[in-house]
């Protein structure tokens, strides 16, 4: 499967969902489609379909974001320096479509190597484990949890 941006994929883009992976936005704490997500599947950049995040690694942070331990592909994941809002923080965008997710934090479960991965929903498409490889992304079952 080939992971990219295109300008169709941007175009079919909500403005929140624009605002957000294009313009570097952040969605209000607590109104994410996926904050309370519990279904077991896996979770894609929502312009070019790179995974980003399984269900598997998903917590209840409290923080009003999904929030994820790790990546369940690390390398489809930019970690930069972000200083903007008088903060430093690290931004997290996705490699392929260079949408921006939000950021991560080093205030996640220790027992699960201390990070916490604070992704906005409108960056996300969720895929439902049982339609994971029928939409190509079957290499990854393995790595999903029942519910």
């Amino acid at each position: 499967m080939k992971f990219e941006k295109s300008q169709a994929a941007v175009e079919r883009l909500t403005a929140e969902q624009r605002r957000i992976t294009q313009e570097s936005g952040t969605e209000r704490p607590f109104t994410g489609e996926y904050n309370e997500n519990k279904e077991p599947g896996i979770y894609v950049d929502i312009v070019s379909g790179e995974p980003l995040f399984a269900s598997t690694d998903k917590f209840d942070s409290g923080s009003g974001w999904p929030s994820f331990t790790k990546p369940i592909v690390p390398a489809n994941v930019n970690e930069l320096r972000d200083t903007a809002h008088g903060m430093v923080r690290t931004e997290v965008r996705s490699v392929h479509a260079d949408s921006h997710l939000g950021h991560v934090f080093p205030d996640g479960p220790s027992d699960r190597g201390g990070l916490r991965y604070c992704i906005n929903s409108a960056s996300l498409r969720f895929i439902p484990r049982e339609e994971m490889e029928s939409e190509g992304y079957g290499e990854y079952l393995d790595q999903i949890e029942e519910a």
